[in-house]
């Protein structure tokens, strides 16, 4: 993995990209806000927040109803049906860095590692981590300037999907399986977590400390549910 020079692992919290914690989503399979899911006695979101509070200046907490005691800037749901799509437009619209790091509330075992990953990687107009499982677009790094406009002709189109965002990008850099390897050694940072059974399974693997506790993540869902 050969990352650009500097910018993420520089002392101190980084300025120029802000982080965008997306909070929306039905949570139908889960049946319950997963924003609010307690692990080792504190709400996911709230632990992903404090997470990124530590490495990032600008921390967004868009959509959704945050916990009370989760850090950051609180940015309400835009108008409109509820999409991925809609909360990025919301995030990149709000946030005051150059790049927006988004990270969805469901991404339970995301690590700083993964994070700071997609910081230090040369610059395009997104870059996004891809497993086995496809591209993960809602852990994923977007440069402002570029994909807000076309993120706003799309939505105001309803074309929602996040992947046909990141098909009509002129430049989408991606981590593939090696580099995600070498950050994200047990492969669980990608993992989605949308029902009951995967909770409790993320939850386990946290209190086992096969995951570090300093790191929880959220990425896009395949069905946002």
């Amino acid at each position: 993995m050969t990352p650009a020079s500097g910018s993420a692992f520089e002392e101190g919290r980084l300025e120029t990209v802000s982080v965008a914690i997306l909070l929306g989503g039905a949570s139908r399979r889960m049946g319950r806000d997963k924003a609010q899911l307690r692990v080792g006695g504190v709400a996911a979101a709230t632990r992903l927040a404090r997470t990124c509070q530590a490495l990032f200046a600008e921390v967004l907490l868009v959509g959704g109803d945050p916990p009370r005691d989760a850090p950051g800037r609180r940015i309400p749901d835009p108008p409109g049906p509820g999409s991925p799509l809609r909360g990025l437009v919301a995030a990149l619209q709000a946030a005051h860095g150059r790049r927006v790091l988004v990270v969805a509330t469901d991404l339970l075992l995301v690590t700083p590692d993964l994070l700071l990953a997609l910081v230090a990687w040369p610059e395009a107009d997104a870059v996004v981590p891809r497993s086995r499982d496809g591209a993960q677009p809602l852990c994923a790094l977007y440069r402002t300037d570029a994909v807000l406009p076309l993120a706003r002709r799309r939505l105001a189109s309803e074309e929602r999907s996040l992947h046909g965002l990141l098909d009509a990008l002129s430049e989408v850099a991606f981590l593939e399986e090696d580099d995600l390897r070498e950050v994200d050694p047990a492969g669980t940072a990608l993992t989605n977590v949308n029902t009951p059974e995967e909770f409790e399974r993320a939850r386990a693997a946290l209190d086992g400390g096969a995951v570090s506790d300093a790191g929880l993540h959220p990425s896009e869902p395949r069905g946002n549910g």
